[in-house]
């Protein structure tokens, strides 16, 4: 997909945390929960089965209590390396009610760190658009910034 695609978001970071510590915050549970969410949200639960066709549940809560529960399933798993994942499915490849998005993310060494880039690819142009108002720079890089703190401390 050409970067200049009208339904792909990027974040791209050089992340001074070795990849595979980047890898388990984005693939234990107990990690997860601590830094998936910007505030004033805030992860409340994390159920993943990481493997190719394997279902993940994360749990987000609003500052009003509203829990939003994102729902999908893994494509790709190389360890350290790639995790591509999609709410295009919610468990055993059960389609979901409305496609959004598949994430492509990826730990490459660089310079005694990680170039860490996640890729949102959605299913339409006004998809990426409506994500893009939604904040996803901002609260993906929110989140990025998290992920690298406590990467760092494992």
């Amino acid at each position: 997909m050409p970067a200049t695609d009208t339904r792909e978001l990027v974040l791209t970071r050089l992340i001074d945390v070795p990849r595979d510590k980047l890898f388990r915050c984005w693939t234990e549970p107990a990690l997860i929960t601590q830094w998936f969410t910007p505030p004033p949200w805030k992860t409340v639960a994390a159920v993943v089965d990481v493997r190719a066709g394997g279902a993940s549940v994360i749990t987000m809560q609003g500052p009003d209590g509203t829990q939003m529960p994102n729902r999908g399933v893994y494509l790709e798993v190389v360890s350290n390396e790639r995790l591509v994942f999609t709410d295009a499915y919610t468990s055993a490849w059960v389609p979901s009610d409305k496609p959004f998005f598949t994430c492509i993310l990826t730990f490459e060494d660089e310079g005694g760190g990680t170039r860490y880039t996640a890729r949102a690819r959605h299913w339409t142009a006004q998809d990426c658009t409506e994500h893009e108002k939604m904040g996803f720079h901002q609260g993906w890089g929110i989140a990025t910034d998290q992920l690298a703190r406590l990467a760092a401390t494992l």
